[in-house]
């Protein structure tokens, strides 16, 4: 008798991350009332049709190092933490959740924990204290952010430099219960000079030589990658190729998080420049000096953005070519390599929908509503997609014994 298997497809559950629309309440309303702004993203998330958020927390731009000028993407602070956030606020916060039955995915704070600047670094990891603190008020089980890089170091020092100073953050991450997932944007833009790679952990091979450095500092469990397909594309890589690698090294569990990011190269800019971007006549200096203008700053992304722009998933044309080439994201395969090459349990891992598409970037609640309900939408409908092919032919097909027809993509070849 034939075996069978139910047909029975896991589907991720769809996020957004607050940072989306940084004035949806409007700053003179949150900062004198901080955490009105987590309310209100709740309830537009409920709008969207999400299922959770990515709450973003920031330092205030009163208490920031970096202008917002200087910044590709000013990073929003929903979540207020000039005050530290305790059990009272936890209540309100919790209350709003239970009414709009939108959950926290996590708590992110992007910044640079290896500012080669000791007193900012310093403020900087106490900041990212009182964010732990936050997630462990809300029941939140990680923290997202970045590793970064001391600038005043090379990348080898800074390895000594990831062990003695930030080694203690996930320390800190494990006595409170948390994991620490880690975006791995390259950062160009962090620098005006002449370093592309601001973020220590922008590709999995810096991935696995940092978790060994946690693993004998006994915090391997609190390291984790929060992947984003967008800086994969920006640097040539493709998803499966990357999660294959990732398999083939043993290290299919280091994904915990996904941001759902996509990116468009411009032929031109990658004709003009190469892959490392723009390297001279940016605007952001003045001479043989940098520029002091902070607005003139935002020009050191030209490393960025003149080969590629953002995408918000849904918004690029469908380009199979391009896709091949690794000069877009193939959302279809990205989703089946997940399952197919990952340790990861699918039904947990929210994909979190992060929209930094410069010209959808509105800030205008009804305007960008449906942008990002549509966005939110063809997220889950290429989820449910994969989901689909993945338990038909891993699952039912493979239990009668029938083949899954024709080749489809392969690891490292285009």
């Amino acid at each position: 008798m034939t075996r069978t298997s139910p047909y029975e497809p896991t589907f991720m559950p769809v996020g957004v991350l607050t940072a989306a629309l940084q004035e949806l309440t409007p700053r003179d309303q949150r900062d004198a009332d901080p955490d009105l702004a987590v309310e209100q993203w709740l309830a537009f998330a409920k709008e969207l049709g999400a299922d959770c958020i990515e709450l973003s927390s920031a330092l205030h731009p009163s208490l920031a190092d970096v202008p917002a000028e200087a910044m590709l993407d000013p990073v929003a602070n929903t979540l207020d933490l000039r005050d530290p956030f305790d059990e009272q606020r936890a209540k309100r916060v919790q209350a709003a959740i239970d009414e709009t039955g939108v959950t926290i995915a996590d708590v992110a704070y992007f910044d640079d924990m290896l500012h080669e600047d000791p007193a900012i670094r310093r403020k900087k990891h106490e900041f990212m204290l009182r964010v732990m603190d936050t997630a462990v008020l809300l029941g939140v089980s990680a923290v997202t952010g970045f590793v970064g890089r001391n600038q005043a170091r090379s990348m080898d020092q800074n390895l000594i430099d990831f062990e003695q100073g930030f080694v203690p953050l996930l320390q800190a991450a494990k006595d409170r219960g948390l994991s620490y997932r880690v975006e791995q944007c390259p950062m160009p833009g962090w620098s005006p000079g002449d370093n592309f790679h601001n973020n220590l952990a922008y590709t999995p091979a810096m991935w696995i030589a940092l978790h060994k450095i946690c693993e004998r500092n006994g915090v391997g469990d609190q390291f984790r990658i929060h992947y984003d397909p967008s800086h994969s594309i920006l640097m040539g890589q493709d998803t499966r190729s990357m999660f294959s690698y990732l398999a083939d090294e043993g290290y299919g569990f280091i994904i915990a998080g996904m941001h759902v990011k996509g990116q468009v190269v411009d032929s031109r800019g990658v004709s003009a420049w190469g892959y490392g971007g723009q390297t001279v006549q940016r605007g952001d200096w003045d001479g043989d000096e940098i520029s002091s203008n902070p607005a003139d700053l935002a020009n050191a992304w030209k490393k960025q953005t003149v080969l590629c722009e953002h995408e918000l998933p849904g918004t690029a044309r469908h380009d199979p070519l391009a896709y091949l080439q690794n000069r877009t994201v193939d959302w279809l395969d990205h989703q089946l390599a997940a399952r197919e090459l990952l340790d990861v349990d699918v039904a947990s891992m929210p994909l979190i929908v992060e929209h930094e598409y410069p010209a959808a970037r509105v800030q205008d609640k009804d305007l960008l509503q449906p942008i990002l309900a549509g966005s939110i939408d063809f997220t889950r409908h290429i989820d449910r997609a994969a989901a689909a092919m993945y338990a038909l032919q891993h699952d039912v097909l493979a239990a009668q014994g029938i083949p899954v027809q024709g080749v489809g993509r392969e690891a490292f070849r285009s």
